[in-house]
């Protein structure tokens, strides 16, 4: 297990160097970096004294590995348009996107795992058919257009709760029902093929013909087998939410990172951009790392193989 640890984290360490080398390539292939803080009409002298103290005024080799380096142990300088620690600037919005994505997944696997258990237990039921609904909207509306329908509904018609902000516990309430609506969608219809196929086993059967209770034969042994592709797609799904809710905290004027970032990109703010990056792969690193400890806890034949959630599909 310590093996197969050491594996996992040293090909997290070299995804994070592929990602920093990335961001620098497609920051300067954007444009000049210095384009957003040039004074309207400055002089050649004064031009070359902003990149000089930037330090753009260096061989674009020297400036990728300072870059790396300093990202590669979180430093990315100081922030062009705050004037403070770039990480520092990031760090502070951190806590309420956390809570918003982990409202989301928690939302998503409370709403999802139960329906899809249900739906395979009892195929062409009610709950069957009330899942396969569930799942189709749910994939099919917008995360941008559920929130904005949300806000007229709740915030604007019946005040129930604020509209945009962060004023309190119940300014979470819209934003992670939007940001989960599609990751439980997703996960019912993953989770209820899988107990299909997972319930039609010989193992299954045989449970059955020993006369196990029907709840013990679903949690104790269809769910086991069946929930490894479900682990994993809600490991994929808590990195793409970090990162994807720039959008929905777009909707609701949500004080998180996506709004900072958002900001950074527009003013080319290129060390508050590399944190923000850097800072969002290293929490989808970390992610998949306890996904693929969780795959590998419940099915032995990972940590041989040393493979990862995704990975037991092929078993």
């Amino acid at each position: 297990m310590i093996g197969w640890f050491v594996n996992r984290l040293a090909h997290a360490v070299a995804v994070l160097f592929g990602v920093v080398s990335v961001t620098f390539v497609l920051l300067h292939l954007s444009g000049d970096p210095l384009a957003g803080l040039m004074p309207p009409g400055a002089t050649p002298e004064v031009q070359a004294q902003i990149r000089h103290a930037n330090g753009l005024d260096r061989p674009l080799l020297a400036q990728y590995l300072d870059f790396v380096a300093g990202a590669m142990r979180g430093d990315f300088g100081d922030s062009w348009r705050q004037g403070r620690p770039a990480l520092t600037a990031v760090l502070e919005r951190l806590p309420a996107t956390l809570t918003l994505t982990t409202l989301a997944i928690v939302l998503a696997v409370v709403i999802g795992a139960p329906l899809g258990i249900l739906a395979a237990a009892r195929p062409a039921s009610v709950w069957d058919v009330v899942a396969r609904l569930t799942a189709l909207l749910g994939q099919a509306v917008p995360a941008f257009w559920l929130g904005t329908m949300l806000i007229l509904f709740f915030a604007v018609d019946l005040g129930w709760v604020p509209s945009s902000g962060l004023s309190g516990p119940v300014s979470f309430a819209l934003p992670a029902l939007s940001l989960a609506a599609y990751p439980a969608a997703t996960l019912t219809r993953l989770l209820r093929a899988a107990m299909i196929e997972t319930l039609g086993a010989d193992y299954i059967r045989t449970a059955r013909a020993k006369g196990l209770p029907r709840s013990r034969i679903l949690v104790g042994h269809a769910l086991r087998n069946a929930a490894l592709p479900a682990i994993a797609f809600t490991g994929l799904q808590a990195g793409f939410l970090l990162g994807g809710a720039v959008i929905v905290e777009g909707v609701f004027a949500f004080p998180g990172i996506g709004g900072l970032a958002l900001d950074a990109v527009a003013t080319r703010d290129i060390p508050l951009v590399g944190a923000f990056v850097w800072v969002v792969a290293v929490l989808i690193l970390a992610v998949n790392l306890v996904t693929d400890a969780i795959a590998a806890a419940l099915d032995p034949r990972l940590r041989q193989i040393g493979g990862t959630a995704r990975g037991a599909a092929r078993w």
